[in-house]
């Protein structure tokens, strides 16, 4: 399955919109704009073609991480200790170490800045035990959005069977995370470190092109 390649107001719509964006829908399989307080759809092509979402997955991550936070789950200033499990992960990763602490607030910086897969697995297991409860958790919430071309099999995107979703699902999950605009405090960094000071201090730039 192709991987989604799209732009999103809702996406998009973490910063200022402008001809960048759209420049990059040009050669984009699947694009959908849309409005983020509406929903109205002002462009697309393709949005309702399933595809593999890769790290766009962490969409969904992010908003249960909101919403978890808001019904007071978690706080930001909790500490998260890392299982074997998160550390293991490949691809995109913040380099965490099984055991190690950091708290939510920075493991939320490290998902968002970085698309750390070892992050948005950490968050998981805080959130919800385990993280095959916290996909659960994940389709749980996209049926609720009505969204009928998603599956989630992980929560960080690293290729797995019968994990997909669309430009337009994909968009309609992000018109939902933005309405806790405290996401821009972490979109909008182009880079950071976590560990300041330490022997692991760790350099993120951000993996989203249209903040550079």
């Amino acid at each position: 399955m192709k991987k989604i390649c799209c732009v999103l107001l809702a996406l998009v719509m973490l910063f200022p919109f402008n001809i960048k964006a759209m420049e990059l829908a040009t050669n984009a399989s699947s694009v959908i704009v849309m409005e983020p307080t509406t929903g109205e759809i002002i462009y697309e092509r393709n949005s309702h073609e399933r595809r593999h979402p890769a790290s766009m997955t962490k969409i969904m991550t992010m908003l249960l991480v909101m919403e978890a936070i808001e019904k007071d789950i978690i706080k930001w200033e909790d500490m998260i200790t890392v299982s074997s499990n998160a550390s293991s992960m490949g691809g995109s990763q913040i380099l965490l170490e099984t055991g190690e602490q950091m708290s939510v607030y920075d493991m939320f910086k490290g998902l968002a800045v970085a698309s750390g897969n070892d992050a948005a697995v950490a968050l998981a297991e805080k959130i919800a035990g385990t993280e095959e409860m916290f996909v659960k958790m994940m389709n749980d919430r996209a049926k609720e959005l009505g969204l009928q071309d998603t599956n989630f099999k992980n929560c960080h995107g690293l290729d797995e069977a019968n994990h997909y979703s669309t430009a337009y699902d994909m968009a309609i999950m992000a018109k939902e995370l933005v309405k806790h605009t405290k996401i821009f405090e972490f979109t909008s960094i182009y880079e950071d470190y976590l560990r300041k000071g330490t022997d692991r201090s760790f350099w993120l730039v951000n993996t989203n092109k249209v903040v550079h």
